[in-house]
């Protein structure tokens, strides 16, 4: 069942393939702010799992993050999503993302509840 307040937290260790560097948003090998969008997204999504309805989905629609603070290759990076509004089919969540030495980013992120076949129409 959605509701305001379920959360969900994961890890990851940083690769060189989370990098500025390999995303081409920058040349230096840290912990890429592309990477950090896609690893609060997967957070997102993960919390979702196994409260939607039968053959409906979530697309991402709108993010706003913070990344204030590099973290080198090697390094484990943490994430928490909180359900924070419930709005028709739009769900807001909080996100904050931290490192081995402290908070490194936060986020707001909104998803929305759709229908894969009749979305995936729409692009034919």
């Amino acid at each position: 069942m959605l509701e305001t307040g379920k959360n969900y937290t994961q890890e990851i260790t940083v690769t060189a393939e989370d990098t500025a560097l390999s995303y081409g948003s920058g040349n230096l090998e840290v912990f890429a702010t592309p990477a950090l969008v896609a690893l609060i997204e997967n957070t997102a999504v993960k919390c979702l799992e196994g409260l939607l309805e039968t053959n409906t989905d979530t697309v991402g629609i709108e993010i706003n993050v913070q990344h204030i603070k590099a973290t080198a290759i090697g390094q484990k990076v943490g994430c928490k999503v909180t359900i924070t509004d419930i709005d028709g089919r739009r769900i807001r969540f909080n996100a904050e993302a931290w490192d081995e030495k402290g908070k490194i980013g936060q986020a707001t992120h909104d998803r929305f509840i759709i229908c894969p076949e009749k979305f995936m129409s729409k692009l034919k």
